[in-house]
């Protein structure tokens, strides 16, 4: 792996997600529509549940690779981190559930942006197995 552009308690000025709710821990690579991000599972995470990874927490893991990409950004440009929310879940598979220990690695990409509605596409793995994919939109305020 890379080293990450911003990481541990730095990430916090990307996102207004702070810990327990926070599900990225690395933000490894962006540019101004994609993005790589890392989260390592750890078994007291709030989305643990017999040591696996939840849904929610995927996909929580994901909308926050987002709003770190726009964060990024936004501290590029020096402004503050923006807030955005969830708007839709399309075409998300999921298949397997990660496990606590994992490291999961998260590429985003940025397929179109109207009026703060970004739709983006994204792939989740552990190391080199697809653990899941799909669409999110998501509004930015």
């Amino acid at each position: 792996m890379n080293t990450p552009l911003i990481s541990g308690k730095e990430i916090e000025r990307l996102l207004p997600q702070r810990p327990p709710i926070l599900m990225i821990d690395q933000l490894i690579e962006a540019t101004e529509h994609e993005a790589r991000t890392a989260l390592t599972i750890v078994q007291n995470n709030i989305f643990c549940v017999d040591n696996n990874f939840r849904e929610p927490g995927i996909i929580e893991h994901i909308a926050q690779s987002a709003s770190a990409l726009a964060g990024y950004n936004a501290l590029c440009q020096s402004q503050p981190a923006p807030v955005g929310y969830i708007g839709e879940v399309k075409k998300f598979h999921i298949n397997r559930l990660p496990k606590a220990g994992d490291t999961l690695q998260t590429h985003l990409q940025i397929v179109s942006e109207v009026n703060g509605v970004s739709l983006l596409k994204a792939e989740t793995m552990v190391e080199t197995e697809l653990i899941a994919s799909g669409q999110l939109k998501i509004f930015i305020e």
